[in-house]
């Protein structure tokens, strides 16, 4: 037997490392791949971006030329066009503009070298030190605003501007493989994160099923065992002449098979239920009474650890319609865990409100109370808060599962609140 045990424990390890090391690999290869786009895509970005500004300037010095060519001026002898800023150009001209000739200059030669981008212009005098005329020109667009009393210019000293406010979009819109491979990898990246997802919580929900089967052999093997053990006495033939002894043994064998009775039934329950098959059999009822019937169906456990109950019901008659076994099962593990999960003597409360929308009820132990980082998790099914030893509470970890899977089956709510070391608060609503 413990051959075996370390056999499954050495293989889980080994599925668990293998596990790490694919998830490890393959994180640090979409890393690296995101990395390397990164670095092509900002060089060809670079590389686009100085080809732009080349373009531009070219294009721009072709006009400054022909300017001088129509007012008969001779062209200066260094470059006129200065590039100030990324996206911000300017030329010197030093005479007259004609506002709606630039435009046309300016919209003519960058439609001849593919320039396809909104722009914006404007001249300036230099020897006034203002903007003479400015226009902003859309993406192929023809419309001209230009407006026919421009001013006189009886000095020499004029440049204008160009600006392009969208020269990034323009830039990434000439990137058209890079763009394209740059979304293939965020949609790969996309995937690897959800197919890892997948993975965690297919191997989580596989370690929670193990440790479940765990947790089941043990409570299925403690009562078989004493079955056995109250059986080989019941063999003896002189048993029949001590019948404290017979009864004594006889109450142990009953209580076991009603304890895997129960047991058994819980994991039915819960097969059921992943089977979407409830079947709920609603019924009118006082929640009075389904309250009573599940202190009842405790009250063994419940005398045992010398606990008490104390009701505090509504005084209004309070009916709902409810599947009157699965509230009454529902109650009964709110009770059983306040039993449990109590170190001294358990004092519980069970208090019921009326809604205008139906009714509420409490349940308050003084247990050990569950930490704020559990309070979703206790809900989940085979999941049980570490108690330091795993075995310490009886219990598969289905019931809160079960409780909170019955109550929004009818339509309701259930909330928790607890603190370590004071007890718990389960409140559930169940509308009319």
């Amino acid at each position: 037997m413990s051959a075996r045990y370390c056999t499954n424990s050495y293989l889980y390890l080994v599925k668990n490392s293998t596990i790490r090391l694919i998830v490890i690999l393959a994180t640090l290869s979409i890393t690296g791949i995101t990395i390397t786009q990164l670095y092509w895509v900002r060089r060809a970005f670079d590389l686009k971006e100085a080809e732009f500004e080349r373009t531009v300037t070219a294009a721009l010095y072709n006009v400054a030329q022909q300017i001088y060519d129509i007012n008969d001026t001779p062209p200066p002898s260094n470059n006129p066009v200065k590039q100030l800023s990324t996206n911000y150009f300017v030329v010197m001209v030093n005479n007259q503009l004609n506002a709606r000739l630039l435009e046309f200059l300016l919209q003519t030669e960058f439609e001849r070298r593919n320039i396809v981008v909104d722009f914006e212009y404007g001249i300036y005098d230099c020897t006034h030190e203002k903007i003479v005329y400015g226009n902003y020109v859309p993406l192929k667009s023809k419309q001209k605003n230009i407006s026919n009393r421009l001013p006189q210019w009886s000095t020499q000293g004029y440049y204008f501007g160009v600006q392009f406010p969208n020269r990034e979009a323009h830039i990434i819109n000439q990137m058209g493989i890079w763009s394209f491979s740059s979304i293939v990898l965020l949609l790969v990246i996309v995937f690897f994160a959800y197919t890892l997802f997948v993975i965690l919580k297919q191997k989580r929900l596989s370690e929670i099923q193990k440790d479940f089967i765990n947790n089941m052999t043990h409570e299925f093997k403690t009562p078989i065992s004493t079955i056995a053990v109250s059986a080989e006495v019941l063999k003896d033939p002189n048993i029949v002449n001590q019948p404290e002894r017979l009864m004594n043994y006889t109450t142990i064998i009953e209580k076991e098979n009603f304890r895997l009775k129960q047991q058994v039934e819980r994991v039915l329950q819960m097969a059921r239920l992943d089977k979407e098959d409830m079947g709920l059999k609603k019924e009118s009822v006082e929640i009075s009474h389904l309250i009573q019937e599940a202190i009842r169906n405790t009250s063994v456990a419940l005398h045992e650890k010398r606990g008490k109950v104390r009701e505090e019901f509504n005084h209004a008659s309070i009916g709902i319609e409810v599947d009157k076994l699965h509230i009454t099962n529902v109650l009964a593990n709110l009770l059983d865990n306040a039993i449990k999960y109590c170190k001294g003597e358990p004092e519980i409360t069970i208090k019921t409100s009326s809604h205008s929308k139906g009714v509420i009820v409490e349940v308050q132990d003084n247990g050990i109370g569950i930490s704020a980082e559990n309070y979703k998790r206790v809900f989940q099914k085979f999941y049980r808060v570490p108690t330091g030893n795993v075995h310490d509470v009886k219990g598969f970890g289905l019931g809160l599962s079960y409780v909170k899977t019955i109550i929004e089956a009818h339509g309701g709510t259930i909330t928790l609140k607890s603190e370590v070391g004071k007890g718990s608060l389960f409140r559930f609503f169940l509308p009319v």
